[in-house]
């Protein structure tokens, strides 16, 4: 029997005993992991192997923010501590060879910790763009400030990653970059014209629309959906997501437990697959809300069952790889960023 259409996070290092009877009976899609979870390296690898093997699939996906910069769960002496976003930007405009070669490298070396933690999925590029005046929860995450800088570099690092054996997930679809205020906290309102928008923020996912997966963003778009952010809203994800960008890989919520949503918990999880989202995501390990999501979630079959399929089929051995090397080539290209 194929598993339930969503992803959820742990309370803390080991599974609980009530958290391991949710999952062998929920079966989950996936799990995502955060620093709440992670202790040391035996630990992490226990962790997830007993999740997987609950669930009887080895490959089961484990995510993780690993970015880099602000966004790194899995830090020293499991990580190294890896640059921004924006440091691969700088070097762009010097250098974009350089800085190519950079970000394909940082991210085979993320991908090489995360394989030997079993994980399996970085939730990484981020393609949302750098917007002058807009909020700082994007800022120094973002590649660059057009479509095609950061859709080059975002490229890059996702060659990283499916080299390493990692699958990326492109976030935030269809673009982040111009919200005023921070999702995790309120909804932002975007009343950029579609226009506007297909020329640059759609643009960017645009140019990678055949990557695994992606995520959606908690933004409401009034010039195409008044009343619901894109994660809840059938016109941006049909029309704009699966459409204008032409995205057909697996496309799954941002945390559904964050406060630019309102309603329950549930609610908002079937309003996301009303919407066209194939896996709904909820982060914060809460049990009752696990509970509430696996309730409404259903179980993968049609088109999300494909999608979700191929998405694990591109995880492939990681390819022959020289880390010291690598680390010493991005050390050479981005001195002042990594320690």
């Amino acid at each position: 029997m194929s598993p339930r259409a969503f992803i959820c996070g742990l309370s803390g290092t080991e599974l609980t005993e009530e958290e391991r009877l949710f999952v062998d009976h929920a079966e989950p899609w996936g799990i995502i992991l955060f620093a709440r979870n992670i202790r040391d390296g035996a630990q992490v690898r226990r962790l997830v192997d007993e999740v997987r093997g609950l669930l009887g699939r080895g490959d089961m996906p484990v995510l993780v923010d690993q970015e880099g910069g602000r966004v790194q769960r899995v830090k020293p002496p499991l990580a190294e501590l890896h640059p921004a976003a924006s440091a691969y930007a700088k070097l762009y405009k010097e250098d974009r060879a350089a800085a190519l070669a950079a970000a394909e490298l940082g991210a085979r070396l993320i991908a090489h910790e995360l394989r030997l933690l079993h994980m399996n999925v970085d939730c990484l590029p981020v393609l949302d763009l750098a917007v002058e005046g807009a909020h700082e929860i994007v800022g120094d995450r973002a590649y660059g400030a057009t479509p095609a800088d950061v859709a080059a570099l975002a490229k890059a690092v996702c060659k990283g990653l499916l080299d390493g054996g990692v699958l990326p997930v492109v976030k935030h679809v269809p673009g982040h970059g111009r919200a005023l205020s921070d999702s995790h906290f309120e909804l932002p309102r975007v009343d950029t014209k579609v226009v506007e928008l297909q020329r640059t923020d759609f643009a960017a996912f645009r140019l990678l629309n055949d990557m695994p997966l992606a995520m959606t963003a908690h933004v409401l778009y009034t010039a195409i959906d008044q009343d619901q952010p894109a994660t809840l809203s059938r016109a941006v994800i049909q029309d704009v997501i699966r459409g204008f960008i032409g995205f057909d890989g697996v496309l799954m919520s941002d945390d559904l437990s964050m406060k630019a949503l309102s309603g329950s918990i549930g609610l908002r999880a079937e309003q996301s697959f009303a919407a066209g989202c194939d896996i709904a995501l909820h982060c914060n390990g809460d049990l009752a809300e696990m509970r509430d999501i696996a309730a409404v979630s259903p179980r993968l079959d049609g088109e999300a069952e494909r999608r979700c399929h191929a998405a694990v089929g591109r995880l492939g051995a990681p390819q022959p790889f020289d880390v010291e090397s690598a680390r010493a080539t991005v050390r050479s290209l981005l001195p002042a960023q990594v320690a």
